[in-house]
């Protein structure tokens, strides 16, 4: 009697423990601690590498990628940047810490200031150039825009295999989005191209010639400062968003129809979309899919492309930030693990220059 009556009391506990835990799985859910997966790849927590829960990730895209298929959202796209705001404070306002954990000091605050002054005033001075030239050109403005806008990605990657050649550090991730935003940049200009932007003798002189400028002076400026070469990137590809949106909102109706570019039905719609997700780090892989129909679809689709490419470099712009799409949800880390070199303390030679005074600073006191 006494066995059959302690049975029946642990047959009660578990079966009222189990029905009060299935509805906190289901409650608390949104408060997983690797939540920040689904919406931010950038930056993934030490708590949730890709050997935590990759079972969890990977269901998880394609569940989004399936529900975004089938409901055929449009891409949201912020309406403003902020180029000109610093790395050290976050779209809300609020003040982040540096990533080596200290306070800001007043020396990098005022090198942050120069930084950002001196690529404004570029910046301003080749927008002026290109409104006098092409206020009234707008697909050889474009062919212009997109021959410079992926020069400084070249850049960027020749600057970093020296790096990975001296042997003095490795960044697979940087490598991967940035060759996939030059193939972005790459597809926007094969577009204007068919679209007659490269049609004129002058377009074509002008726009190589300052390319091959900016190629040596963004190499330069990322091995003097990455956060001020990035922070550069950052406001010609917000410029680049202001004018596709501009001319979407002035002529959308006429663009509506038009037919599509060829090009663009081929890049956005047919093959392999890898690299198409590569450079979308604010995103998570699979969840963008456009649909192309007409001539309007394909400068919205380019015009979203350019938020995306600003969101990557107002990222890159903090140390360490950037992250593959990929990288933890296809076994990427497993992959990469045999691949890790150490990293050096410092990144450019500004900041080289800023740790060892920082450090001369400290030993003194």
């Amino acid at each position: 009697m006494a066995i059959f009556t302690l049975s029946s009391a642990i047959s009660a506990i578990s079966s009222s423990s189990s029905s009060s835990f299935k509805p906190n799985i289901s409650n608390n859910f949104s408060s997983f601690s690797c939540n920040s997966l689904r919406f931010n790849p950038l930056v993934l927590p030490q708590s949730c590498s890709a050997s935590s829960h990759p079972s969890f990730s990977r269901k998880l895209f394609k569940v989004q990628a399936r529900i975004l298929q089938e409901n055929e959202e449009k891409v949201v796209v912020e309406d403003s940047f902020q180029p000109k705001s610093s790395p050290e404070v976050d779209g809300s306002g609020s003040d982040r810490e540096p990533p080596d954990g200290s306070s800001s000091s007043g020396i990098e605050r005022w090198v942050i200031k120069l930084e950002q002054s001196i690529n404004i005033l570029l910046t301003d001075s080749v927008i002026k150039i290109l409104d006098t030239l092409y206020h009234d050109r707008d697909y050889a403005r474009f062919f212009v825009l997109e021959t410079i806008a992926r020069v400084p990605y070249f850049a960027f990657m020749s600057v970093l295999h020296m790096y990975e050649s001296f042997g003095w550090w490795r960044r697979a991730d940087y490598l991967k989005v940035h060759f996939a935003e030059s193939w972005n940049e790459m597809h926007h200009l094969l577009i204007m191209e068919e679209l007659g932007g490269n049609a004129w003798w002058f377009d074509r002189f002008l726009s190589q010639h300052i390319a091959v400028f900016y190629y040596f002076m963004a190499a330069f400026m990322y091995l003097l400062s990455p956060r001020m070469a990035y922070h550069f990137s950052e406001c010609v590809e917000h410029h680049a968003f202001e004018t596709y949106d501009k001319f979407i909102n002035a002529k959308g109706e006429d663009l509506k129809k038009l037919p599509a570019s060829k090009v663009a039905i081929k890049y956005y719609t047919e093959g392999d979309m890898y690299l198409f997700d590569e450079f979308q780090t604010s995103r998570a892989p699979n969840t963008r899919r456009p649909v192309i129909d007409n001539l309007y679809d394909v400068f919205v689709n380019i015009r979203d492309d350019e938020a995306e490419h600003c969101k990557t470099m107002k990222a890159c712009q903090t140390p360490g930030n950037l992250r593959s799409p990929h990288s933890g949800f296809d076994n990427a880390f497993e992959d990469d693990a045999g691949c890790i070199l150490p990293d050096t303390s410092c990144e450019g030679i500004v900041d080289c220059i800023k740790k060892s005074v920082t450090r001369d600073t400290s030993s003194v006191n």
